[in-house]
């Protein structure tokens, strides 16, 4: 679809109707809350949780001024082109050491939501950009960031909806709107999508054994999900050093495993780059 194509609609998120289809029933969710603006949900939440708010509040925005990604990297959209949201969660049964699959389980819940809801060909790229599938390879859709604060942890989740060419920061971003999507509706995908989430969390976090991503499914699904696994990649790791292998593998704690000519390496954080 290209940018000369019309305009696509973008009503503002109802947080009264937002709230009255989330809440209800719900094991997770306490608050859902809409602001026009902010800098950050995730600086917002996490400042909320050092001044003891409770688990399960959602915030979001029409638009962000300071939003991030993963490696410090700045997170662009413009108002009402996008879901940006964050939830607020404290995962206290879980062992702190499986709390590194929080920004996957999001992953999961994400690309469930919508290949359901859409109908858009997605994909994760280890450890959580969801893709669209495109003619001229994968394009990036959404954006996840997880980040720690005392015994809270806050995901946010940045996914461009009705962004046209013009309006994407670089040739590597789409929106579902471009992927095929007609008219894609945020308020209805951001209620699947932490349902979806609010799904995957309980049965990670409250099963027989608590972060056993393995037990509780979650690793599996994420394997079915990942376009990143079995393929040639390039990995760009924090501390400015490249790694060239195939990826063969997430281990148990979210680690993607990549065979490379001197053996296996578990890479807890990098730039994945898939080698066509």
């Amino acid at each position: 679809m290209s940018s000369t194509t019309r305009h696509p609609d973008r009503p503002r998120l109802a947080e009264a109707v937002l709230a009255a289809s989330i809440l209800p029933g719900s094991q997770l969710y306490t608050s859902v809350r809409v602001v026009e603006q902010t800098g950050s949900t995730n600086a917002d939440l996490l400042a909320a949780a050092r001044s003891g708010a409770a688990a399960g509040a959602v915030l979001v925005a029409e638009e962000q001024t300071a939003g991030r990604g993963r490696l410090d990297r700045n997170w662009q959209s413009e108002p009402g082109a996008s879901l940006l949201f964050s939830v607020l969660l404290r995962p206290d049964a879980v062992p702190a050491g499986s709390w590194s699959w929080l920004p996957l389980l999001a992953g999961v819940a994400t690309v469930s939501a919508l290949r359901a809801q859409t109908g858009v060909d997605v994909r994760l790229k280890w450890p959580n950009d969801v893709l669209a599938r495109a003619a001229d390879g994968d394009r990036k859709l959404a954006g996840i960031l997880a980040e720690q604060g005392g015994d809270a942890v806050v995901v946010g989740i940045g996914l461009n909806v009705s962004a046209t060419e013009a309006e994407l920061p670089h040739r590597q971003a789409s929106s579902l709107w471009l992927a095929g999507a007609d008219n894609p509706d945020r308020q209805v995908i951001l209620i699947a999508l932490l349902g979806e989430l609010e799904r995957w969390y309980l049965r990670w976090s409250d099963g027989r054994n608590p972060g056993d991503a393995d037990a509780c499914g979650l690793r599996e699904a994420y394997l079915r999900s990942c376009a990143t696994v079995g393929r040639e990649v390039r990995v760009e790791t924090p501390g400015g050093g490249i790694l060239a292998g195939r990826a063969g593998d997430v281990d148990h704690v979210g680690r993607l495993l990549v065979t490379a000519a001197d053996g296996v390496h578990a890479i807890s954080a990098g730039d994945v780059i898939h080698v066509r």
